[in-house]
């Protein structure tokens, strides 16, 4: 059967995906710091990291990650979960990966992400990575979306989806976190279309 690649984004309510903690100088800066998502929240986030088996991450998402997991001690363990995974990163331009247990993936990326979802085990968890998404996206590799929705309006940035992009989801699960976050996700029913 092989491995799911699973999408897991802070999304504001109209669909803007980038930089919700303000750590990639955007100029949106923090749009998910108002809000708490409470100790249900935290838990979810928790169980999420745990039940998948690698990550695989944009460049510009895992040079933050980069720059702040390996520092960070916590008492639920997320940090040792997050740094002691399996992490492939797609990009081109990065020629080293200092944080433990990274691969990169260069080249034909698609078809190098092809190969790890065709593998066996668990599932591939996608933070961030706008740009990784829509290229999954584009080549129907993505099977699940988990959406935390946040109760802002930013009027511009990158989207969850490019324009052009048309597909149909199915609800597998809604939930209401903390100070308004609702918590969405999704499966995927068929293909993406791709508008010419």
């Amino acid at each position: 059967m092989g491995r799911r690649i699973v999408v897991t984004q802070y999304v504001s309510l109209d669909g803007v995906v980038q930089d919700p903690v303000g750590m990639e100088g955007s100029g949106l800066g923090d749009w998910t710091g108002p809000f708490r998502r409470g100790a249900e929240g935290d838990r979810f986030k928790l169980e999420e990291l745990l039940a998948c088996e690698a990550l695989l991450l944009g460049r510009v998402t895992y040079g933050a990650f980069a720059a702040v997991w390996p520092r960070v001690r916590d008492e639920v363990g997320f940090a040792d979960r997050i740094n002691a995974l399996p992490k492939f990163v797609a990009s081109n331009s990065l020629r080293r990966a200092d944080w433990h247990n990274t691969t990169i993936l260069a080249g034909d990326v698609i078809g190098q992400v092809r190969g790890l979802k065709a593998g066996e085990g668990g599932d591939l968890l996608v933070y961030g990575s706008a740009a990784l998404v829509h290229a999954l996206a584009r080549h129907n590799l993505v099977d699940a979306y988990t959406l935390m929705v946040y109760p802002t309006v930013l009027g511009h940035g990158t989207r969850l989806f490019p324009d052009g992009m048309r597909s149909t989801l199915a609800l597998e699960e809604s939930r209401r976190f903390g100070s308004g976050i609702l918590l969405l996700r999704y499966g995927r029913t068929g293909d993406l279309a791709i508008a010419a």
